[in-house]
């Protein structure tokens, strides 16, 4: 079981693949390094521009292609399809209903399905046992003649049976010596054609393919092996060299790297940690720290100010329009005449109350016993 899954022996490489494969490999190692090095900075700057440019670029265009057009075309498609539904499709369902089904059920089928019940089935009834009745006629008046006529024809097919048995009989017997006569000279020119097709054949054999079998070992074989062993030697020597190009390619691109992060990369970082972090902290604790504390207090300020300004306009609203009706109670009642109205309990704080309405204007306390004077 071992021996099934080692690989078969390497079969030996002839000097013709040895000669053609170093200069090969040199030749295209040489001519693929640049276009290496070419195709992976291309593909670098690619990458860097799809992701600073194209990629936000492109989802700006979705968004505003979203809000500008889908969203605007659904908004247009479905109003179009509810005003075609209330425009068309409701009238067409109205008249269908009450219009197009009475007239064809009431004006078409009934008046159809009574012409057919009591006019044309009867009609078609009559004239169907008329044809049946002709058809009877004419089948007896044809079952005797047809009975006439072959008694006729059984005594004249007597006759005519003994004369072309005898006619056939002659031309049997010539039919089969012209037979005779062209099957023999039809072997003598199948003999004739047959030595003509051998001769044709070795003709042939000699003139053109065993030159062309020749031609074809000693020559074309031959150069087509050699073809095959550069082909497939220019494949592998492309290979290996892209891969050398591409381990080029990264060591390149790797010290390129280094040398930016040394010659930019290090020192921006320096001048971050060392200048711009300690003023941006500085300014955070010193400047945005109390302004946004002080923002805060201001706005929770404000934000009193207004609720309390709102809660005084709407409990002055309230005793505006509590005012205006009674003043229209009032006024009704001068005019229509009715009861007194008994006065209402004062939304201040009174004797019996213990709550006091935020605004108002307390009540005045009136004692239940008269002074003496």
């Amino acid at each position: 079981m071992e021996q099934d899954h080692q690989p078969p022996p390497r079969q030996p490489e002839g000097c013709l693949t040895v000669a053609i494969r170093v200069p090969v490999r040199i030749v295209v190692l040489v001519l693929v390094v640049p276009v290496r090095l070419l195709w992976d900075a291309v593909a670098a700057a690619g990458r860097a521009v799809h992701r600073a440019v194209l990629r936000p670029a492109g989802r700006a265009l979705a968004w505003l292609g979203r809000t500008l057009v889908v969203v605007p075309l659904v908004w247009l498609g479905h109003s179009l399809a509810r005003a075609g539904r209330v425009l068309v499709g409701v009238p067409l369902a109205w008249l269908w209903r009450w219009l197009a089904v009475p007239l064809w059920r009431y004006g078409v089928a009934a008046p159809a399905l009574w012409a057919y019940r009591y006019a044309l089935a009867p009609l078609g009834r009559a004239i169907g046992w008329v044809l049946a009745a002709c058809w009877s006629g004419v089948v007896w008046a044809a079952s005797g003649v047809w009975a006439a006529l072959a008694r006729l024809g059984s005594g004249l097919g007597i006759g005519l049976g003994w004369v072309g048995a005898r006619v056939w009989a002659v031309l049997a017997w010539v039919g089969a010596r012209v037979w005779a006569v062209l099957a023999w000279a039809g072997r003598g020119i199948g003999v004739a054609l047959s030595a003509i097709g051998t001769a044709l054949v070795r003709v042939g054999l000699i003139l053109f393919v065993v030159p062309v079998g020749w031609f074809w070992r000693r020559v074309l074989t031959p150069l087509g092996h050699a073809v095959a062993v550069v082909a497939h030697e220019t494949g592998a020597a492309f290979g290996h060299a892209w891969r050398i190009a591409g381990h080029l390619s990264r060591a390149v691109g790797r010290g390129l790297k280094w040398l930016g992060w040394q010659l930019a990369g290090r020192p921006v970082r320096w001048v971050w940690r060392t200048l711009c972090a300690p003023v941006l902290h500085w300014a955070r604790d010193t400047l945005w720290a109390p302004a946004a504390r002080v923002a805060a207090v201001a706005g929770r300020a404000a934000r009193e100010a207004l609720a309390a300004a709102g809660r005084t306009a709407r409990e002055a609203l309230a005793s505006a329009r509590d005012t205006v009706r009674r003043a229209r109670a009032d006024a009704w009642r001068a005019l229509a005449g009715g009861p007194p109205r008994e006065p209402g309990r004062h939304p201040a704080r009174t004797l019996g109350s213990t709550t006091t309405a935020s605004g108002a204007v307390p009540a005045p306390e009136i004692s239940l016993h008269k002074t003496e004077g």
